[in-house]
């Protein structure tokens, strides 16, 4: 619900800092300054569509008010309330479709909601039953990316041999992949009667996932002297029986100690191109994750801590229920999620993050 005191107030403040702007580019000197002037500009412009939108929300929410107003004190006849009815229906429409636009405007968007990612999911506690819930992770994200349109490439696996995996690192690639992603950082954890156990006992697991936005050169400096890049013989699916050459390729950043291996690809160079690419997203995720925890701000505007040591979602299959701890929805339909059909959760999630983002401009 928007809070239409806050919202006049900065409609208020919009008007204000149009008059400064006004008056400021009306001055010769900043005339004459192009730069500076093709700025305020811009600011200008940017004014003048908060302040079209900020005053017909205005507008129509007192044309609401005032015919109100009517139906509830006129003694007019029928026919007349009929037409006054009828039109205050198209505008309480017209003022939905307008508080949507306040509401996108009012919430800051996320820098990385554009950015592709890369996840990284690793078995935790449960041995060999983790690695299966890994397994069943993975195949959980890729499901859901191939419906999206998503592309979805493996860069380091370390699969167990009855077909889990210890760890698996893949990318994400497409349209507003963070953005959809980025809810998933935490541990996952599952309830549910191991293939292997006989008495039916039922085993609770835990699988931890990290979702890493893709960063660019841009985004983070590596420097080939703070690097140490090792490369040896795969043990992996791509080096199985035929590849004899040292193609896995481990690289360490010196500076952070954060260490990055790659060997699925049966090419030191695609192996080493890949190591690289998820070396700069941890040291690019680190560098925000810094970031973030000296603005609490940005902490209070989070689903849950944003500490990837969190237990965000629990998977009961006796109870065919998956359980979002962070918003407290819990589905029935474990199958269906596990198949990749996640827009009700994230849906949801990212309606809980706009709510809590919007309760900061209160």
């Amino acid at each position: 619900m928007l809070n239409n005191k806050l919202l006049f107030s900065k409609l208020k403040e919009f008007e204000d800092r149009l008059k400064v702007l006004e008056n400021q580019m009306s001055d010769s000197e900043i005339i004459k300054n192009v730069s500076g002037y093709r700025k305020l500009a811009i600011e200008r412009a940017d004014l003048l569509d908060k302040i079209a939108l900020f005053t017909n929300y205005k507008n129509n929410y007192e044309e609401i008010s005032r015919l109100d107003t009517i139906i509830q004190e006129s003694a007019e006849e029928e026919d007349f309330l009929e037409l006054v009815e009828e039109e205050l229906k198209v505008l309480k429409g017209k003022q939905s479709k307008l508080t949507e636009n306040i509401e996108e405007f009012l919430i800051e968007p996320d820098p990385n909601d554009k950015k592709d990612i890369i996840i990284e999911i690793r078995a935790g506690t449960g041995g060999e039953e983790a690695a299966l819930f890994a397994a069943d992770l993975y195949r959980m994200y890729a499901y859901y990316a191939d419906k999206c349109g998503i592309k979805v490439e493996v860069i380091n696996s370390s699969p167990t041999p009855i077909g889990g995996f210890k760890e698996i690192i893949f990318s994400l690639e497409g349209i507003n992949v963070y953005k959809r992603f980025k809810f998933e950082s935490g541990i996952h954890r599952v309830q549910r009667v191991p293939s292997t156990e006989t008495s039916g006992r039922i085993h609770t697991s835990a699988v931890s996932v990290a979702v890493l936005p893709a960063a660019e050169e841009m985004d983070i400096e590596i420097k080939l002297n703070d690097l140490k890049v090792d490369v040896y013989r795969s043990s992996g699916a791509g080096g199985q029986s035929v590849n004899t050459t040292d193609s896995a390729v481990r690289i360490t950043h010196l500076p952070t100690g954060v260490v990055v291996t790659c060997q699925d690809e049966r090419s030191q160079i695609k192996n080493r191109a890949k190591a690289l690419k998820v070396l700069r997203a941890r040291l690019y995720d680190h560098a925000l994750s810094e970031q973030a925890s000296k603005i609490s701000k940005d902490r209070k505007q989070q689903v849950g801590s944003g500490d990837r040591s969190e237990k965000i979602r629990t998977y009961n299959f006796p109870d065919r229920r998956v359980t979002d701890h962070r918003i407290s929805l819990t589905l029935y339909r474990i199958e269906q999620i596990l198949a990749g059909d996640l827009d009700e959760l994230i849906a949801a999630l990212q309606t809980a993050e706009k709510e809590l983002k919007l309760q900061q401009q209160k």
